[in-house]
């Protein structure tokens, strides 16, 4: 099916008219005569059936519709410039993969762990961009997602990576000379604002007196818990395996139970078999998969 989209030529000249708001200094920046822009923008407002300019004289005003759409096409074309340019720039013999993630489990887990892949797969380039939410990963541009078990990824290839298991944490300081079993109740809780019933649900199931569990500042991201945890801001309730370091290295300290049912599954969600996958994402996967494997046995 043939697409129906505007000619390269005119949608430059159109970003370039509407960043300028005057035919001729895009006439300018491309190496035009105002005239042959002035007709691009002609071709493109019949092709699309709306004026986008409101020509007085010899000015040009950009109308509500022109706004909008050039504010779509400056992206485009920022968007396909850059991929260009990478591209242009790339070995012939290079691979790219594009991975959406939860933001913290790439910054706290997969990143600090993927030196020795780069270096054993030098040819391959990840790209790692944050997705909050599950969606449709057919036709999204992602090879693959790392994120948390769900309905919506039915249809789907998924493989189970970690299990999350919740732990309150704090800087050694908010307990000191403290009995932590008291203490929990009368310091500062952080919470995460996706999951604003965890220290109640932690309460349930631990025995863990807690007066008022919904008390306290929220956050979008465990890495902002995490972050005002170290600052000693109060006890964050945030899965274990994102602060082993910190545990290890003392500058946190979870004196409390976990708290083992409120948790979620991270996954490796793929749209086909691993086996009938390019070689790149076969690459990344395999690898992933045996990363978390003296961690997975109970999965």
């Amino acid at each position: 099916m043939r697409r129906k989209i505007p000619s390269n030529s005119a949608l430059m000249a159109f970003e370039a008219s509407a960043r300028h708001g005057s035919f001729a200094r895009a006439a300018d920046e491309l190496a035009l005569t105002e005239g042959a822009i002035s007709r691009q923008i002609g071709r493109l407002e019949a092709f699309l059936g709306v004026t986008l300019f409101e020509r007085i004289g010899n000015r040009v005003r950009l109308l509500p519709n022109g706004e909008r759409y050039a504010a779509q096409i400056r992206e485009t074309l920022d968007r396909l410039e850059r991929d260009s340019q990478y591209l242009m720039g790339q070995p012939s013999d290079s691979a790219s993969l594009d991975i959406a993630i939860l933001p913290t489990f790439a910054t706290r887990w997969l990143i600090p762990r993927l030196k020795p892949f780069q270096e054993r797969h030098p040819n391959i380039t990840l790209h790692l961009a944050e997705r909050m939410e599950p969606f449709v990963l057919t036709g999204s541009g992602f090879d693959a997602a790392i994120h948390f078990e769900h309905p919506a990824w039915t249809g789907m290839r998924t493989h189970r990576l970690l299990h999350e298991v919740l732990v309150p944490v704090c800087h050694p300081a908010l307990i000191r000379g403290r009995d932590p079993a008291t203490a929990l109740d009368a310091l500062p809780r952080l919470h995460r604002r996706q999951n604003p019933e965890a220290w109640q649900r932690y309460a349930q199931e631990t025995g863990v007196v807690l007066t008022n569990p919904a008390i306290g500042p929220r956050y979008d991201l465990h890495s902002m818990q995490i972050e005002a945890a170290l600052a000693g801001l109060g006890v964050a309730l945030v899965p274990r395996l994102y602060i082993e370091s910190e545990l290890a290295e003392g500058r946190l300290v979870a004196p409390w139970p976990d708290g083992e049912s409120i948790s979620k599954t991270f996954c490796l969600i793929l749209p086909e078999p691993i086996r009938l996958s390019d070689a790149p994402i076969q690459v990344f996967a395999n690898w992933l998969l045996k990363e978390v494997q003296p961690s997975n046995s109970t999965l």
